[in-house]
């Protein structure tokens, strides 16, 4: 947390209605999380068709896309987020979990 009680990173995910790619993406991101930023995180999942004006907001060309809102820079990751590493390093997020970085 930070001094101000927030989680050090927000994440957005916004996804089209309840589709299996949509499934598939807060799957693969909640695994991710608690893999790697566990108790550090506080992610949003956004419908598009329910929330157009946060999407045309954040310029959402495509779904799913993640959103690193916070901290900055933005970054965003658009696909099913499958591929943890590529996702971590293209949000410039810490890599190695908490468990590995004390065997080293």
């Amino acid at each position: 947390m930070t001094a101000d009680g927030a989680s050090p990173y927000q994440l957005r995910l916004f996804v089209a209605g309840n589709t299996i790619r949509s499934r598939r993406a807060i799957e693969n991101l909640r695994a991710l999380c608690a893999e790697h930023l566990p108790g550090q995180v506080s992610l949003e999942v956004v419908d598009i068709h329910q929330q157009p004006v946060l999407a045309e907001r954040h310029q959402i060309v495509a779904a799913p896309t993640l959103v690193k809102v916070r901290p900055l820079p933005t970054r965003h990751v658009v696909g099913d987020l499958s591929q943890p590493e590529r996702v971590l390093c293209a949000l410039d997020l810490p890599t190695a979990s908490p468990a590995q970085d004390q065997d080293a």
